[in-house]
């Protein structure tokens, strides 16, 4: 079972490390998380020695960005690219909620050989089925979702349906609400091999991992 952790400084991703993160999910300050600096981005990849993935989102808010943002989100998939990081997370909206299939497909090509991950945009989409559809034939990694419901365990039937859906094409990682009295119920039922936390009270960040790990 691996457990990523939501960090956006030095110290929490060193914590988080320490206290048993597989993988480090790093972000610049701002609600739910905005591209980290180049100087953030150097100094974790200089201090810990677990897989880092980093989101690339030019702003707060919505999903759906302008031909600027979007050329914005280009320089820093290059950004993260360079900066030796395992992959790169994001996600990108059409006003409708669908996922911009075109657009993500564009910055895919750009990040790889990094492993691409999704964000919670997934769970903005009118039809959970379709958006996971359109991932797998895109070749995405790793999707981050609550489920399209307030959090993980709120979500658990349809991430269990989903997991099923993606049979081994892309892990479904759940995310929203993952704690540690509630991670094994959620690992059990949905059969998902990834989850998702702030490592934010590391207290906390410690407790949840050691529960994940414990699942029979």
């Amino acid at each position: 079972m691996l457990v990523e952790a939501y960090v956006d400084e030095v110290a929490t991703a060193v914590a988080a490390e320490r206290n048993g993160a597989g993988r480090l999910e790093l972000c610049g300050p701002g609600e739910g998380g905005l591209t980290p600096s180049a100087a953030l981005l150097a100094e974790v990849m200089a201090t810990v020695r677990i897989p880092v993935h980093a989101m690339v989102r030019p702003r707060t808010g919505d999903f759906v960005y302008s031909a600027a943002e979007f050329a914005q989100m280009e320089r820093e998939v290059d950004l993260v690219q360079s900066s030796g990081c395992a992959g790169v997370v994001f996600g990108i909206s059409r006003p409708d909620g669908r996922l911009d299939v075109p657009r993500m497909r564009a910055l895919m090509v750009r990040a790889r050989p990094m492993r691409v991950g999704v964000h919670r945009a997934f769970d903005r989409t009118p039809d959970p089925d379709e958006a996971l559809e359109e991932l797998l034939e895109l070749g995405v990694d790793v999707i981050l979702a609550a489920g399209h419901a307030p959090t993980a365990e709120d979500g658990i039937p349809t991430l269990a349906r989903l997991h099923r859906q993606a049979a081994g094409r892309a892990v479904i990682m759940p995310g929203g609400g993952v704690r540690a009295h509630n991670v094994q119920r959620i690992i059990r039922e949905t059969g998902v091999p990834e989850v998702h936390a702030r490592a934010s009270d590391i207290e906390v960040f410690a407790e949840l991992v050691r529960a994940a790990h414990g699942v029979r």
